[in-house]
Parts: structure tokens; C-alpha cells; sequence
């Protein structure tokens, strides 16, 4: 049998193809991106040495284009010395919350136009979250409805809705502890 120079055997390992391996750094890179994306809260709870974190801050602080280009392939060439699995797990934990949050907050928007169309909605209030302060949710939706007759700033509006949002986090911090006294 004639042995050819690009014949191989077929036990001979040959590693990842070049288009496997432009994948997989394309991947990286994007995952880089994301990372340059993300505010300074964020980028500093995500697990990621300091060579990274700084080439991160650079292309946040870079303005040319062309520049930021060249950052994000220095970010991907740096990614491929890391784990990417934790990073992309703080990455999907920042989305999860995100969409979580995004949802409370829409919730609680709903709450307070209906408070605001109908003042039966505090019986509701009441029944779900049974610490809630009645009196200063009346008198909120009274300043709020004026505000808005009157073409003020919506300043009872906007407290109106913080008013909720804490009713339903002392609501939540109450059943956590609630929960936690029963597995005791």
C-alpha cells in the first residue's frame, strides 16, 4: 500500500478543526463582548481574574470604534485562558434577575393603577399584604390624583409606587423568615 503524505491512519488524532477552533474563539470573543457590556456593579461580581477585568474597563473607557474592535479581540485572546463556565453562569444569573425584576416591576406599576382608578383596590391591598399602612396609601392616591388634575410633577405618584414596592419586599422578607424558622 502506497502511503501518500496527507494520508493518515485512522487511530491518529488530529485535535479540533480550524473551523472548530475559530468557533470556539468567535464564542470566547462574545462572550467578552458581554462581559464589556455589563456596568461596574456587575463586572465586579463576575469571577474573572484582574489581566481580564482591566482589558474589560479599557474597552469601556476606549470611544473610537476601531480601537474598541481591537479591545474585544484582545478580551477574546485573554477568555481563552479562563473558564468560561463560570463567567457565563454570573452572566445568565445577571439575565434571570433582570427579567425577574423587569416583571415585579410591572406588577407593581399594575397595582398602583389600579389603586389609582379604583380605591376599593386597598381592600386587596390589605387581604394580600396584611402589614400594609392603609391610611398612607390613601392619602398618597388622593396627592397623586391631584397632581395629576392639577398638571403638577407626579411626586405622590412616584412615592405611591415606592410605598408599594416596599410593602411587597417587607411581605417577602417576612416570608423568608417564616421559612427559615420552619426548617429548624
Amino acid at each position: 500500500m502506497a502511503h501518500h503524505k496527507y494520508h493518515h491512519d485512522d487511530e491518529e488524532d488530529l485535535g479540533p478543526s480550524k473551523s472548530a477552533m475559530k468557533r470556539a474563539s468567535k464564542a470566547l470573543q462574545d462572550l467578552g463582548a458581554e462581559l464589556a457590556e455589563l456596568g461596574k456593579e456587575r463586572l465586579a461580581k463576575v469571577p474573572i481574574d484582574e489581566d481580564l477585568r482591566d482589558a474589560v474597563k479599557d474597552y469601556q473607557r476606549f470611544t473610537a470604534h476601531e480601537a474598541k474592535r481591537r479591545q474585544l479581540q484582545y478580551i477574546g485572546k485573554l477568555m481563552r485562558n479562563v473558564d468560561p463556565e463560570p463567567i457565563r453562569a454570573a452572566l445568565d444569573a445577571f439575565k434571570g434577575v433582570s427579567a425577574v425584576e423587569t416583571a415585579r416591576m410591572h406588577r407593581l406599576e399594575n397595582m398602583r393603577t389600579l389603586l389609582l382608578e379604583d380605591e376599593k383596590f386597598l381592600h386587596s391591598i390589605a387581604e394580600t399584604y396584611p402589614g400594609a399602612d392603609l391610611q398612607q396609601l390613601r392619602v398618597l392616591r388622593r396627592n397623586a390624583i391631584k397632581e395629576k388634575e392639577q398638571n403638577k410633577p407626579p411626586r405622590a405618584y412616584r412615592e405611591l409606587f415606592r410605598l408599594l414596592r416596599e410593602i411587597e419586599e417587607g411581605a417577602a422578607t417576612r416570608d423568608d423568615e417564616l421559612e427559615g424558622e420552619g426548617e429548624e
